[in-house]
């Protein structure tokens, strides 16, 4: 195990593996049953997500051990990590929601400090639902060492009454409950039907979009994240990654941040347009970008929502990711976004260029969920960046799932999302109504929780095209309504939200791409509420977390270096006026 004094052969764990000084190293890697072969070879991570509270992360576990064979397989040696998960479906409305934000970036410095704590030359990473996914990508953009990421799978869709049902529908029939128009046993037979095993939930909602972002920027092989999580090919899927990553470690890259570029950031943004995907995408990839050293803001999501909609996906379509799969994949909307000329041709971590992936892929004679540029399902993308009175630094407006461009009503004002629930379950929101949930933000929340129970619910009363829904939080991908997330500057920090009464006049226009209100807000004093979390998690969280607009990120990153980017607020973090 001496090192024979070669640069050209050095790798990162030579570090802590040759040499005299690092026999105790050695000793200890020789416990875990480690031999000399195995120790003189490339040391791989494999960094999963496991975990048997939900369905999301069920199979990584198995995953790892075929990617680790692929490694093997190809001269390395893997060592396997493991790191949390926090499941949105389940969290969802309730407090433990306000972890789920906070976890990518405990999962992404995890994931940091356990690779590059042990100089490790490579890594598979992989990933199973809403805030592991970008994590991934973070943690591997930081990492910057050759690696590839596999994304655990959709769920199929359950079958109830003929036909197919996913979480979103449980969540609507909750709404569906509360106005009876469906008793106990119609609810129970939802529930029990909608998730008949491993996988991520079942629609274009945040893991899927996530997961086509991560092909769409290159670090995932195009098709492998479309397989579900249950297919006889997901196995298959993940020995290739560790061959994958084994490769791109031999021949010196593509690493990772010559993979995600603007240029990449770019054609996600554009994927998410075409498929209606989930809103938190944006934030999403504005913090990846920060992880890269990459410019990148919210005007470039709104350049790419002029991208109509071309996959019929749910919650606004017919299909579920699963059902995608069948008919050619996430490769279908590839190929038409290139015949458009609407993305542009970028490295990947197959070592093949995208468009020579795409242009390899197999497609089938006919399909009916995908249609090209000239025949689309809507004309413009699933959500538009707006500003205005009330969103000084931004905000997005969900369009998918309905044709209204405009809306403008009485604010229903409720400064946490349990008061505004409770509402809406008495039945006391009406048509014509602009309900406003505010102090739900990074800060305020703190965790910028998800929104699902109250839309859902509104959808489920049959209001979902008749009120509109204003937040400093975020909704979840399976969200389907006139909806506006991730307000900022947020109400927590002074932002305009906060000096918002009952009975404002709001309004939304995404043509004109404004939110205002009829009332002179310079006039009023905020609303000022006390934290609701003074230790722990996530109080350190809420005093590092930057702004929703800027990717709600809490680690420095290489443009800015020394600081985060934070929110233009008079109002110190060490005096909030939270609920």
């Amino acid at each position: 195990m001496q090192d024979d004094g070669n640069p050209a052969k050095r790798r990162n764990s030579d570090a802590i593996k040759s040499g005299v000084a690092h026999a105790p190293a050695r000793a200890m890697l020789r416990a875990t049953g480690l031999d000399d072969a195995a120790i003189a070879k490339p040391m791989i991570a494999v960094v999963h997500t496991w975990s048997n509270v939900s369905p999301c992360n069920l199979t990584l576990r198995e995953l790892a051990q075929h990617a680790g064979e692929g490694i093997r397989a190809s001269g390395g040696t893997p060592i396997e990590f493991n790191t949390i998960a926090i499941t949105d479906g389940i969290a969802m409305g309730s407090s433990g929601m306000r972890a789920s934000l906070a976890s990518r970036e405990v999962i992404a410095d995890s994931i940091e400090l356990a690779v590059s704590g042990h100089c490790l030359d490579g890594v598979v990473l992989l990933c199973g639902c809403d805030k592991t996914i970008p994590a991934a990508a973070m943690a591997l953009a930081r990492l910057n060492v050759p690696g590839v990421i596999l994304y655990g799978g959709t769920i199929m869709p359950g079958k109830c009454k003929g036909k197919a049902v996913t979480i979103q529908d449980v969540f609507e029939a909750v709404g569906a409950h509360s106005a009876g128009k469906i008793d106990d046993a119609e609810l129970a037979e939802v529930e029990k039907a909608a998730c008949p095993g491993a996988g991520a939930c079942g629609g274009q909602f945040t893991a899927n979009t996530m997961a086509m972002v991560l092909t769409f920027l290159g670090v995932s092989p195009l098709g492998l994240n479309d397989i579900p999580a249950t297919h006889a090919d997901k196995n298959k899927a993940a020995f290739q990654c560790g061959q994958m990553v084994m490769q791109r470690l031999q021949e010196g890259g593509p690493l990772p941040r010559d993979i995600i570029t603007a240029r990449a950031l770019r054609n996600a943004a554009h994927a998410v347009s075409a498929t209606a995907g989930s809103t938190n995408a944006a934030m999403h990839l504005l913090a990846i970008a920060h992880e890269a050293g990459v410019a990148f803001d919210l005007e470039e999501f709104q350049a790419a929502s002029s991208t109509p909609v071309i996959a019929d996906l749910k919650p606004g379509g017919r299909y579920t990711a699963a059902e995608m799969f069948e008919q050619g994949g996430t490769a279908l909307v590839a190929r038409e976004l290139k015949a458009a000329g609407l993305i542009e041709d970028i490295p990947t971590v197959t070592g093949r260029s995208f468009f020579q992936e795409v242009d390899a892929a197999a497609y089938p004679a006919q399909q009916d969920v995908v249609r090209p540029l000239s025949n689309p399902i809507k004309p413009q993308g699933g959500y538009s960046i707006l500003y205005g009175d009330l969103a000084p630094e931004g905000c997005i407006l969900k369009l998918a799932g309905h044709g209204r461009n405009h809306f403008s009503g009485p604010a229903r004002v409720f400064d946490s999302e349990e008061a505004c629930y409770a509402a809406v379950d008495a039945r006391r929101i009406n048509a014509g109504d602009v309900v406003v949930i505010r102090f739900e933000g990074p800060v305020g929340g703190p965790g910028m929780r998800e929104m699902l129970a109250v839309t859902a619910a509104l959808v489920g009363q049959g209001l979902g095209d008749d009120v509109a829904l204003i937040t400093d939080g975020r909704f979840s991908g399976a969200t389907r309504g006139f909806m506006v997330g991730h307000i900022s500057p947020e109400a927590a920090l002074g932002g305009p939200l906060a000096k918002l009464r009952e009975g404002d006049i709001v309004s939304i226009d995404a043509a004109g791409r404004t939110i205002d209100v009829a009332a002179d807000l310079s006039q009023r004093e905020p609303a000022r509420m006390a934290p609701r979390i003074t230790t722990g998690a996530l109080a350190k969280y809420a005093r590092s977390v930057g702004s929703a607009s800027k990717g709600a990120v809490t680690a420095p990153g290489p443009l800015d270096g020394k600081t985060i980017p934070s929110i233009t607020t008079t109002t110190s973090r060490d005096d909030l006026i939270l609920v």
